[in-house]
């Protein structure tokens, strides 16, 4: 745990961060308010977001929105804390982290998009009849200690009575989406991959999933969005603003087709074919992926702090109050 707050900390002077296609420029262009939102991965999972973005909803609400891709929650929370961003968005255990470490400027969770876990186990073979059992000896590519990935992974696995420490090995050495390379040439069994890359490999042919961690692992608040305590404080109607696009862009979602909404966001995956989106689109529309609303409820928080004390990153718990207000979504869903 405190390994995991220090490399946030550290991050701070290296962090890189990249402007995305579809995003605005700086500068609050026509008389609109400018606001950086750096997102933990650029992926269809996401997908409520891009349709906001490409459905002009952040402009009808007066925003002049700019994307980063930080590249992992601990990047996003350092951006978030050096001030390069306005609002983060990425697993909400990051924002737990900063609290629990006496952050006195901490991140303050005020929506929330997903509600299962957006990743997949990719296999060597087809496997339709894959028990969670055969990984027990396998050598699995997984994601960063304390992130949401690896967490939910270890959770199921326990669910399923394997110990992560000694029934498997959990290669952790490979650095956030770059896995699905990584999987191609090296030695592994399976690798725990997003959107778009688990169809990449089924489609090159390297790889085939074989069981969804959103549908194993259950409701999980997978994903949230965050700003710092003062930011929320300075400016409430930027904050209100910018809830009430992401819950257009979940309405969006949840009453239109895997067609339409891949239509939709293509022009954020410009390198994706259509078809590729839509079956990525129907894959997390089928397992239930995003909520009806983004408010981040008391009973999810507690869950997610339960996992992150099964994986031994949670010193002590936290209190819902101080790190989620819902105000922001409660008003947006009027």
């Amino acid at each position: 745990m405190k390994k995991t707050y220090i490399c946030i900390l550290t991050a701070l002077t290296v962090a890189t961060l990249s402007c995305l296609p579809g995003c605005s420029r700086q500068g609050g262009k026509d008389g609109l308010t400018p606001v950086t939102l750096n997102e933990v991965a650029h992926s269809i999972f996401y997908a409520p977001q891009y349709a906001a973005i490409e459905l002009g909803y952040f402009e009808d609400e007066g925003i002049d929105l700019t994307l980063v891709n930080g590249a992992g929650a601990d990047k996003v929370m350092t951006a978030l804390v050096s001030g390069d961003a306005d609002i983060g968005f990425m697993g909400s255990e990051a924002s737990i982290y900063t609290y629990a470490n006496g952050a006195e400027d901490y991140a303050v969770n005020f929506a929330q998009l997903t509600q299962r876990a957006g990743n997949f186990l990719v296999a060597r073979e087809p496997d339709p009849n894959f028990t969670w059992d055969k990984l027990e000896g396998a050598k699995v590519l997984g994601g960063r200690a304390g992130g949401m990935p690896q967490m939910v992974f270890e959770y199921i696995l326990k669910k399923n009575g394997i110990d992560p420490k000694t029934d498997l090995t959990i290669d952790q050495s490979i650095n956030f989406g770059l896995t699905a390379a990584a999987f191609t040439s090296d030695d592994s069994d399976y690798s725990i991959e997003f959107e778009p890359f688990a169809t990449g490999l089924e489609l090159a042919g390297a790889g085939y999933v074989v069981a969804s961690l959103g549908k194993d692992s259950g409701y999980v608040p997978y994903t949230a969005y965050s700003a710092k305590h003062s930011y929320i404080a300075k400016n409430p109607e930027t904050v209100q603003k910018f809830t009430n696009a992401i819950q257009k862009g979940m309405d969006y979602v949840n009453s239109h087709s895997a067609e339409e909404i891949a239509r939709t966001i293509q022009p954020q995956f410009k390198e994706t074919p259509l078809e590729n989106i839509t079956v990525i689109v129907e894959r997390y529309k089928s397992q239930d992926t995003w909520k009806e609303d983004v408010i981040f409820q008391k009973e999810s928080f507690e869950l997610l702090q339960n996992i992150l004390e099964e994986a031994g990153e949670l010193p002590q718990r936290v209190p819902y109050e101080d790190l989620v207000t819902t105000r922001f979504a409660e008003t947006a869903r009027k």
